[in-house]
């Protein structure tokens, strides 16, 4: 029998995916793979409302409605402290994790070494694997999530063509500060390559931190790749509308690789989301407002349970440290994986192992989201109490 391709072989499917199946089977509260379980703004809901009986219900520009276009640059060109033409400088993506593939294989070419930051979301690998590149992974170091500025030079200088950043980090909640940003797109100047950014958190950043977009630093908008999506932002991750912004000649290219991967985004799904990108900036405060609380409730529980984590800078993510259950004789030879897998089963809440997000043969830590309501964040941290039985 024919063969299957090679790259196939050299990842796996999606853990984060695996742990929501697992947790359904076992009607387990779904922290683990990060979506809300709360409706979107209802601005949005009546205008998709509106757009299942008005449309548009054909196809759209394959690179974006032009209204949806509009709306994104006048939204944009705020964090990015420039004009964004929608005409030549956006592409609209089903999802983000459209855009950061799209973005791999228009700047990618076989063989060519891509450095991404460990630990990191698990599409980044396989998006890189399946643009022909070969990935290069720098080290964030806990609790803090720093990287060696030495490390990350000899990346570029080996000829690295890009820089993968997420920014807040999925999966550990890093903000990267200014400085941190301003050295990066100095290696990158410096070498001549590409910084391609997801973004998509980038309205959940709590105090006293800030999310600066990459692309707004100086003499960066042309070797930086934006992607971003609605899905965080809005409640909307079923959506799936995700754009990439970037110089005109990148984007020229780009869109040609979205044509033929998926023609394009949802047209009444666009025309809806379009009213969303036009809400004042009381509407982002507000947002920020929730998750600090979420996030605050969360933490707070964890605390009383006794689980030991990070303090996240931005997103809503937080990484747990199980070394003490795994140091027990009960949990004697168990991996994170499996560990995930025993508390979805036993104890009724679903995590993601943190050794799918490092490159670095990491098994002490999982990671939880918080992107869930006030009930089930408290539910959930009354099932982890049961935690305490086996310490």
């Amino acid at each position: 029998m024919a063969q299957l391709s090679d790259r196939v072989q050299t990842f796996t499917d999606s853990v984060i995916r695996r742990m929501t199946r697992i947790s359904n089977q076992y009607g387990a509260i779904n922290l683990s793979q990060g979506f809300p379980d709360f409706d979107p703004p209802r601005e949005l809901t009546d205008a998709l409302a509106r757009a299942a009986h008005d449309g548009p219900h054909q196809y759209s520009i394959t690179f974006g409605a032009k209204n949806f276009r509009d709306a994104l640059a006048a939204k944009a060109e705020k964090s990015m402290g420039r004009a964004i033409d929608p005409e030549t400088e956006i592409v609209v993506t089903c999802g983000s994790t459209e855009a950061m593939m799209c973005a791999m294989m228009t700047i990618c070419n076989p063989g060519d070494r891509v450095l991404v930051f460990s630990p990191f979301y698990e599409n980044y690998g396989a998006d890189a694997i399946l643009s022909g590149a070969d990935p290069v992974y720098i080290p964030l170091v806990p609790p803090d999530y720093h990287f060696d500025p030495e490390l990350l030079e000899a990346g570029f200088r080996e000829g690295a063509k890009a820089l993968i950043l997420c920014n807040p980090s999925n999966p550990c909640g890093k903000v990267f500060t200014r400085e941190e940003l301003t050295l990066i797109g100095e290696l990158a100047r410096k070498y001549d390559a590409f910084v391609v950014t997801d973004e998509v958190y980038e309205h959940i950043v709590f105090d006293p931190y800030e999310h600066i977009c990459m692309a707004s630093l100086p003499g960066m908008f042309e070797r930086t790749i934006t992607c971003n999506s609605l899905s965080k932002t809005y409640s909307v991750t079923g959506w799936r509308l995700g754009y990439m912004i970037g110089p005109a000649d990148v984007i020229e290219a780009a869109r040609k690789v979205h044509d033929f991967l998926t023609v394009g985004a949802a047209a009444p799904l666009q025309e809806a989301a379009a009213v969303g990108l036009a809400f004042p900036d009381s509407y982002y405060e507000g947002l920020k407002q929730l998750y600090t609380e979420k996030r605050g409730r969360f933490l707070a529980g964890l605390d009383r349970v006794g689980l030991k984590h990070n303090v996240p800078q931005g997103s809503y993510f937080v990484m747990v440290d199980i070394q003490e259950f795994l140091d027990l004789p009960a949990f004697s030879g168990m991996s994170d994986l499996e560990f995930c897998e025993w508390m979805i089963r036993e104890i009724g809440v679903a995590a993601v192992p943190g050794s799918s997000f490092f490159r670095e043969p990491v098994n002490n830590l999982i990671r939880f989201h918080f992107a869930r309501g006030a009930e089930t964040l408290d539910e959930a941290v009354r099932r982890l109490e049961k935690l305490k039985s086996y310490t």
